[in-house]
């Protein structure tokens, strides 16, 4: 700006939130219900950010629900859990204010706001092995919300993911995802399923979008209309340019209005929730394994989640957490080809873990057990797949893809022929043919198949134990027996979907301490200045541990940073 530019118009609040997904309406509603003044703004069109494309699972040990179910455990079980898990790179301090922090979010949020809670209490921890480990009651979820219930608000929000709703309907996790998948062999699931889509089909009717929120939409629409009600100030398509800093401190931001640019100062503190650098290309080259080009990578977040929120860190003396074990949440992730030339990115969440699939290298070789967690899956490919390029294709039968689907392509009655058309899955009648059309080693891959079947047709997996933890079986199908996750690939047409790394966001944030405040490179807090969600570096130093270990410590950072912000010691 030069000397004789015109003041910017400025405003005041007590606290400015950069960024609007769980972290972000986390800081805001909390710090609302506190008598604080707080404006939230948006880079996008849209608030919800990465979250409402989520699952929506938060990760919170000795939550009110799973106690009010009769699953009680002392602090003492997840943090040794997190000490086993993290290793050399676990963090006291902030563990510690997690687990202390994170129940008391859930209580404050069910007792004061419009969020409310469905419990994951059948959910484990992914690793059983590891010592803490939980075999249930640490996962929660938002309850399914009305879409009416958020009146004009609702225009304001991300719709959920396309690539993994069903035209534009979202599928909660639990009954709901089993009734879709079993409708075929069960009259109850199929009733459940009618009844959910022909409600959805008067909803796009009547408003052009779905009206039964669940997972992360749900979530976000909640913490909005919580907001709302306090009256926070929302704003969207407003991003942050600069952080204003007085004396050391933090003091506010600029931010770019549809009219110029105005100053916002924030009297208690400024929260950088902007989603980190999943589509930060030079960050991504810089900083991810085996990404020489930064382009290498599926990420599945809002292109707008580029680093803002850490380069506002970087300009006043925040640091970028460089030792993590891995700077991203990986994701095994195929890349979705429609009519108009754009591609999508699909998560590979749910099918890994059915019977009668598996994951193979180009060499055709299995390289991981398939039903465990998504971040071992990713991580397990960036390390064994061989050459320059990173990639895998799940294998399976004609009649695993009509039970399950594979990938976006849907069980049946849902046809599979558009998606082998298209290019996003391969087919053969034989699995030399299958081989072949993938560009995989053809006798590598009847040798893998042919062993895997070997011991399958007993429920076996002597290779990798799949179906050997809770978290496996819960991936798997219980009607299966004897193993819910393992059964022979036999029958053609037998088909394939290649996938390739990719993230749920980012891990490597700002350094910060438990109070939420960014550090500096000397350790020393930033005055003015917080961070939450993925512009905060991962309390669990990289790794992924259970589900929901995203958005658990988002929102419990986001809740967190207001108290501190706010001056509140006692808990609601």
């Amino acid at each position: 700006m030069s000397a004789d530019a015109p003041p910017l118009a400025t405003e005041d609040c007590d606290v400015l939130v950069i960024g609007s997904g769980a972290a972000g309406f986390a800081a805001a509603v909390t710090a609302a219900w506190h008598g604080q003044k707080v404006i939230v703004v948006e880079k996008d069109p849209v608030f919800g950010g990465a979250t409402a494309w989520s699952g929506g699972w938060m990760w919170v040990p000795c939550n009110p629900l799973a106690r009010r179910a009769g699953i009680v455990e002392d602090r003492s079980l997840p943090r040794t859990y997190l000490e086993h898990e993290l290793g050399d790179r676990f963090r006291p301090a902030l563990v510690d204010a997690f687990l202390e922090a994170a129940p008391n979010m859930v209580s404050f949020f069910e007792k004061h706001t419009s969020l409310q809670f469905a419990d994951g209490n059948a959910i484990a921890d992914i690793h059983g092995d590891t010592p803490g480990a939980g075999t249930g009651g640490r996962s929660v979820i938002a309850a399914p919300y009305n879409a009416y219930e958020v009146g004009k608000l609702l225009k304001r929000l991300r719709k959920t993911m396309r690539e993994t709703s069903f035209m534009g309907m979202p599928i909660m996790a639990g009954t709901d995802l089993t009734a879709f998948l079993t409708m075929t062999r069960s009259w109850k699931s199929l009733f459940h399923v009618t009844k959910r889509f022909s409600k959805h089909l008067l909803d796009l009717a009547l408003t052009g979008r779905a009206m039964h929120l669940v997972n992360g939409v749900a979530l976000v629409a909640r913490l909005a209309k919580s907001a709302e009600d306090l009256g926070v100030q929302l704003r969207e398509s407003t991003p942050a340019r600069s952080l204003i800093r007085e004396n050391g401190r933090v003091a506010g931001a600029v931010i770019e209005t549809a009219t110029g640019r105005r100053a916002i100062r924030a009297r208690k503190g400024v929260v950088l929730a902007a989603g980190g650098f999943p589509n930060d290309i030079e960050r991504r080259k810089a900083m991810f394994p085996r990404t020489p080009t930064g382009r290498e990578h599926l990420a599945l977040p809002p292109l707008a989640a580029n680093g803002d929120g850490l380069r506002l860190g970087e300009s006043v003396g925040g640091v970028v957490a460089q030792d993590l074990a891995s700077p991203a949440a990986w994701c095994p992730v195929s890349k979705v080809p429609y009519k108009d030339g754009t591609f999508g990115h699909f998560p590979h969440i749910i099918e890994r873990g059915k019977p009668g699939i598996i994951g193979v290298l180009a060499n055709g070789q299995r390289f991981v057990n398939e039903a465990g967690g998504y971040y071992d899956y990713a991580r397990a490919m960036v390390e064994a797949a061989p050459g320059e390029e990173v990639a895998s294709w799940l294998i399976c039968s004609h009649p695993f893809q009509r039970r399950y689907g594979l990938g976006i392509s849907r069980p049946s009655p849902v046809p599979v022929g558009p998606f082998v058309r298209s290019g996003y899955l391969k087919t053969g009648n034989t699995i030399e043919e299958l081989a072949i059309a993938c560009g995989i080693d053809a006798a590598g891959l009847r040798r893998t198949v042919d062993d895997f079947n070997g011991h399958a047709r007993n429920g076996e997996d002597p290779q990798f134990g799949r179906g050997s933890t809770p978290y496996n079986r819960k991936q798997g199908d219980a009607l299966h027996k004897p193993n819910p996750c393992v059964a022979p690939i036999e029958q053609g047409p037998f088909y394939a979907v290649k996938v390739e790394a990719g993230s749920f966001g980012t891990f490597a944030g700002l350094k910060t301490n438990e109070h939420a405040q960014v550090l500096d490179a000397s350790g020393q807090p930033v005055d003015g200045l917080y961070a939450a969600g993925t512009d905060m570096a991962s309390i669990m130093g990289g790794y992924y541990p259970a589900g929901g270990i995203n958005l658990g410590p988002a929102a419990t950072f986001g809740y967190i940073a207001a108290r501190h912000m706010a001056g509140v010691t006692q808990y609601e």
